[in-house]
C-alpha cells in the first residue's frame, strides 16, 4: 500500500511540473507577441507622409502605404440594371455595389455624392462587353475600371479620393 501512494505522488510532481513548463511557455509567447504588435505600432506611427503611416522597406525607406481605419461600407440604393452588347447577343446584367472607404468623414462624402457616384459607376459599367464580363478578368477590368472614375470623380467633388475599393456583392448577366 505504501509503494502505491510513492508512484501515485511521483506522478503527481511530473504531471504539475508539466503543467508549470506548459504554463511558462504560454506567458513567454504571449509576452513575446504583444511586445512585437506594440513594437509594430510604435514605428508605423514615427515614419508618416502626409499624415498617412509608412511601412519601412529593406533599406530603411518607405515602400508603401499601410492601410488604417475601420472599413466603412456604403452600399449603392439601387442595383445597376443595363444591356450590354455581346458578339451572339446582347445581354442583361445586374450588378449590386457597394463602397468600401476608411474614415467616418470618407463615409459621409460618399453619402452625400451618392447620385454622382452611381452616374459614375453607369457610365463605366455601360462601357462593358458581354464577352468580358463572361470572364473573371472581365469583372476585374471592369471593377478596377469603376473604381478609378469613382476615385477621379470624387477627388474632382471633395479634393480627396473617398473610395478604397468598389465591391460587387451582387452581379447576374442573362
Amino acid at each position: 500500500m505504501a509503494e502505491e501512494e510513492l508512484k501515485m505522488e511521483e506522478g503527481g510532481k511530473k504531471s504539475k511540473l508539466i503543467i508549470i513548463i506548459v504554463a511558462v511557455v504560454v506567458l513567454i509567447a504571449g509576452g513575446g507577441a504583444a511586445y512585437y504588435f506594440l513594437m509594430a505600432d510604435d514605428a508605423s506611427e514615427m515614419s508618416t507622409v502626409d499624415g498617412e503611416p509608412m511601412v519601412q522597406g529593406e533599406e530603411g525607406r518607405a515602400s508603401a502605404l499601410v492601410k488604417t481605419g475601420t472599413a466603412l461600407y456604403v452600399a449603392m440604393p439601387r442595383p445597376f440594371v443595363f444591356n450590354v452588347p455581346g458578339s451572339t447577343r446582347d445581354r442583361l446584367v445586374e450588378i449590386k455595389v457597394q463602397l468600401m472607404m476608411r474614415g467616418s468623414d470618407n463615409e459621409e462624402q460618399a453619402k452625400m455624392h451618392i447620385p454622382l457616384i452611381e452616374g459614375t459607376l453607369l457610365k463605366t459599367f455601360s462601357t462593358a462587353n458581354a464577352d468580358d464580363l463572361v470572364t473573371e478578368a472581365g469583372k476585374i477590368a471592369i471593377r478596377d475600371s469603376a473604381l478609378k472614375e469613382v476615385q477621379k470623380t470624387m477627388l474632382d467633388v471633395s479634393g480627396n479620393q473617398t473610395v478604397e475599393e468598389v465591391l460587387f456583392t451582387g452581379f447576374v448577366m442573362q
